[in-house]
This record gives C-alpha cells, structure tokens and sequence, in this order.
C-alpha cells in the first residue's frame, strides 16, 4: 500500500523535465514553463500530473492545445487524441503564481523562502510545490533546469551548470541533471553566497555566506577524505561532482538532494561539531540519490545507510568505532518504544530516528555474521548492480545472501520484520 496514495499518476513515465523558470524574489513570483518527455505505458485519453497552487495558462500535448482542470493539487489534461501506449509524447504547462510549500506532518516542504532567498527540500512530497510532476520516488527522470533570478545571487540546483547569462539586473543560470532522479530529489538553491572548490578527485564545491568563510574552510575541510573513504567502502561516487550549500539561515536538518546538501548556518561552528552530519548527508549520494526506494515503507534503505555511515566514518578518521556506537545506541533503542517493523514503519514514523538507528543498527548485525570484506564488498555490489536504480528491501536481503554460506532469514526477519529490538551480536 502506498504511503501518499494521492501523490503520483499512472499510465505514463516521464523521460526528462526541461524547466523554465523566472523567480522574483522580492515578490515570491515564479513564473515557469515545463516542457515534459514522457511515453504512455497505457492507453490515456486523460492523464494527471501533480502541481500546486499555481494558475495554469496553456497545457500543450505534442504541440496541440489540451483541455484542463487544475484543482487539490492535480493538473487533468485531456488531449486532443488518444495517446497510444508504448508511444512518447510531450507535455508543456505555462503557470505562474506564488510558490507555496506542501503542509505535511514533518513541516513544509519543497519551495520556501529564506530570510533573503530560497531553499528547496522536497522529500518525500514536495516537488509539486514548484513544478508540475509525477510525484513518485520510482519516477526518475533526466532534468534540464533554468533560473533566472536578480543578479546579486546564486541559483544552485541539480547537476552541471551549463552557463549563467548576465542581463541588464538579471541571470539566467541553467543546469543540466544528467543521470536520472526522483522528483523530490530535485532542487534549486537561491542565495547571497560566494563559492569555494575543495580538494578531491571528485569535484566539490561549496557555497555560503561570506562572514562563514573560516569555519566552512574547517568545518568541511576532510569531505575530501571522508568521499575517499565513502568510495572505499560503499564503490566509487555515483555522480559527476558534490555540491554542498550552507544557508545564511538557520535551519533544524540538514537536507539533501541529488549531488547537492543543504545545511543551514547553525551547522557551521568552527569545531566540526555537525561532522556526523556531513557524513550521513554525503552518504546519501549513493544510499537515497544514486540508490532510490521505489515505495517509502523502505526508508531504512536511504536512513539507516546513512546512519552507519556515519559510524563508518567516525572509526576511518580515528573516533569510536562502529561497535561502540551500535552497543551505544542498541542500549537507547531498548528503552524507546518497540511499537514498528523496520521494513514497513508506517507514514508517520517515515523520519523518527528510531527508524534511522535501528537501521544502522541492522547493517552492523550484518556486518557482524559476514565479516568486513565481505560485508563491504556486498556493499560495492549493491551501488554497483543498482547505479541510478531504483531498490527494495527484498533486492537487499537477496543480494546479502551471496556472501556467506550461513542462512541469514533470522537475522532479517528479526531485524527488519519484528517490532521487538533484537539482541545486538
């Protein structure tokens, strides 16, 4: 069953989103045109796209002008014709109007203003804040995403920046998101920030506020080792560079999106005290990004990866190791409530960290029974087989039975399938 049934629509797949987007920051005004390849796995005489509260002008369906209603967060078109199944077919939508962000149990999400710019933080059910979509993490696509903003910021989003045109007080950037991704991974990040490169074989940038310069050259200053390390244990990075954007605001979470986290001034002190969570947020390159669930009740897939590897990179750059932190945390959780199956938690604890631990918590038991090389070689054949895919728990369970001649079905029933906090090997 899925966890957001009114979010996603059938009998298409999108291909590739190219946006167009003007944003007045002043005035919170976005004025866009998306312009979708898709291809019909059914025949449709109507299809649905998941959009906002916009004011929609023209739908064009291969070119030709299409009916349309646009209300509860769902744009109905009906072309012309029928649209034959197995066929491709495009779908333009002009809208305009004041981006709102989704109300949801766990805040708003997807396009918000800052103090004096914009955050996007979609996951799981934001992208239809900004731009009309299928909302399914299932649903990856290629992107093509232009910003057109005043001149005195940066726009950040997915991908490889193209170029950046300057006008008379506005740019234009334009990105270019090559491997395909979910919606709500999908971001643009719009700020007074300066830029810095840092050292790596993967390329890696960082924007921020100016006054932040000292801490962000400390505070970030072993992502460098810490991808080197990733890319030992989990295989090579999955994309083309990282990049990491600091907000002059404060915010309660790090967030990520695909090549891209988000983190807000209070998580640069100067002491690296938020370390753990740049780790958990590069993590999720390969782990959530490159690996995507393709139905929510598998979260511990994206959280408790990230989770241990933050525990991976504390015993790699000479903190506790992983054993200290699973007995650590083994000791809180049998206290906590026991009241949720880790393979399907259930909406509303999609991000209670209990999820995240015992997540974390079931890797180690797995480390634990196969021993290291083969539990991170099993790890490099998950990213690898899986590169830009989309996963279940189930696919897991299957591949980690290769690497050992031990039968594994208790550990992961008691693991994954029973509320009752296992004894920690």
């Amino acid at each position: 069953m899925s966890y957001f049934p009114k979010r996603g629509n059938e009998g298409y797949r999108v291909l590739h989103y190219d946006l167009t987007l003007d944003y007045r920051i002043v005035t919170n005004r976005l004025t866009g045109t998306a312009v979708l390849a898709a291809v019909a796995t059914a025949p449709l005489d109507r299809f649905e796209l998941d959009l906002g509260v916009f004011r929609v002008g023209q739908v064009l369906v291969n070119g030709a002008r299409a009916r349309f209603t646009h209300r509860d967060g769902k744009l109905r078109v009906t072309p012309g014709s029928w649209l034959a199944e197995g066929r491709p077919f495009s779908v333009e939508v002009r809208y305009a109007g004041n981006p709102r962000p989704v109300s949801s149990p766990w805040g708003e999400l997807g396009w918000d203003q800052l103090a004096d710019g914009v955050i996007v933080a979609s996951q799981p059910i934001g992208a239809s804040s900004w731009f009309p979509c299928n909302d399914r993490p299932a649903e990856k696509a290629t992107y093509r995403i232009a910003v057109t903003a005043a001149s005195p910021y940066q726009v950040v989003a997915n991908g490889v920046r193209i170029s950046s045109t300057r006008g008379a007080s506005t740019t234009t950037w334009v990105y270019e998101q090559a491997e395909p991704m979910a919606a709500y991974l999908a971001s643009v990040q719009i700020g007074r920030y300066t830029s810095v490169d840092l050292d790596g074989v993967v390329p890696q940038r960082v924007y921020y506020p100016a006054r932040l310069a000292t801490r962000i050259q400390h505070d970030f200053g072993r992502q460098d080792r810490m991808m080197a390390t990733f890319a030992d244990r989990f295989g090579p990075y999955p994309f083309g560079g990282y990049t990491v954007v600091v907000t002059d605001d404060e915010l309660e979470i790090p967030v990520e999106a695909q090549g891209m986290s988000v983190f807000g001034a209070n998580h640069v002190d100067g002491r690296r005290g938020s370390e753990r969570l740049v780790a958990h947020e590069l993590a999720h390159q390969w782990f959530g990004n490159s690996l995507t669930l393709g139905h929510w009740r598998d979260i511990w897939l994206h959280e408790g990866f990230a989770a241990y590897a933050e525990w991976v990179w504390s015993e790699a750059s000479g903190g506790d190791p992983a054993a200290v932190h699973a007995r650590r945390w083994h000791r809180r959780l049998a206290t906590a409530p026991q009241d949720f199956v880790l393979a399907d938690p259930g909406a509303r604890r999609l991000f209670d960290d209990r999820v995240y631990k015992r997540g974390a918590l079931t890797l180690h038991a797995l480390r634990h029974t196969l021993g290291d090389v083969p539990f991170f070689s099993m790890l490099r054949e998950w990213t690898t087989a899986h590169r830009h895919g989309t996963i279940n728990t189930g696919m897991f369970t299957d591949l980690a039975r290769h690497f050992t001649p031990e039968p594994l079905d208790a550990l992961f029933s008691s693991w994954l399938y029973t509320a009752k906090l296992p004894t920690l090997p």
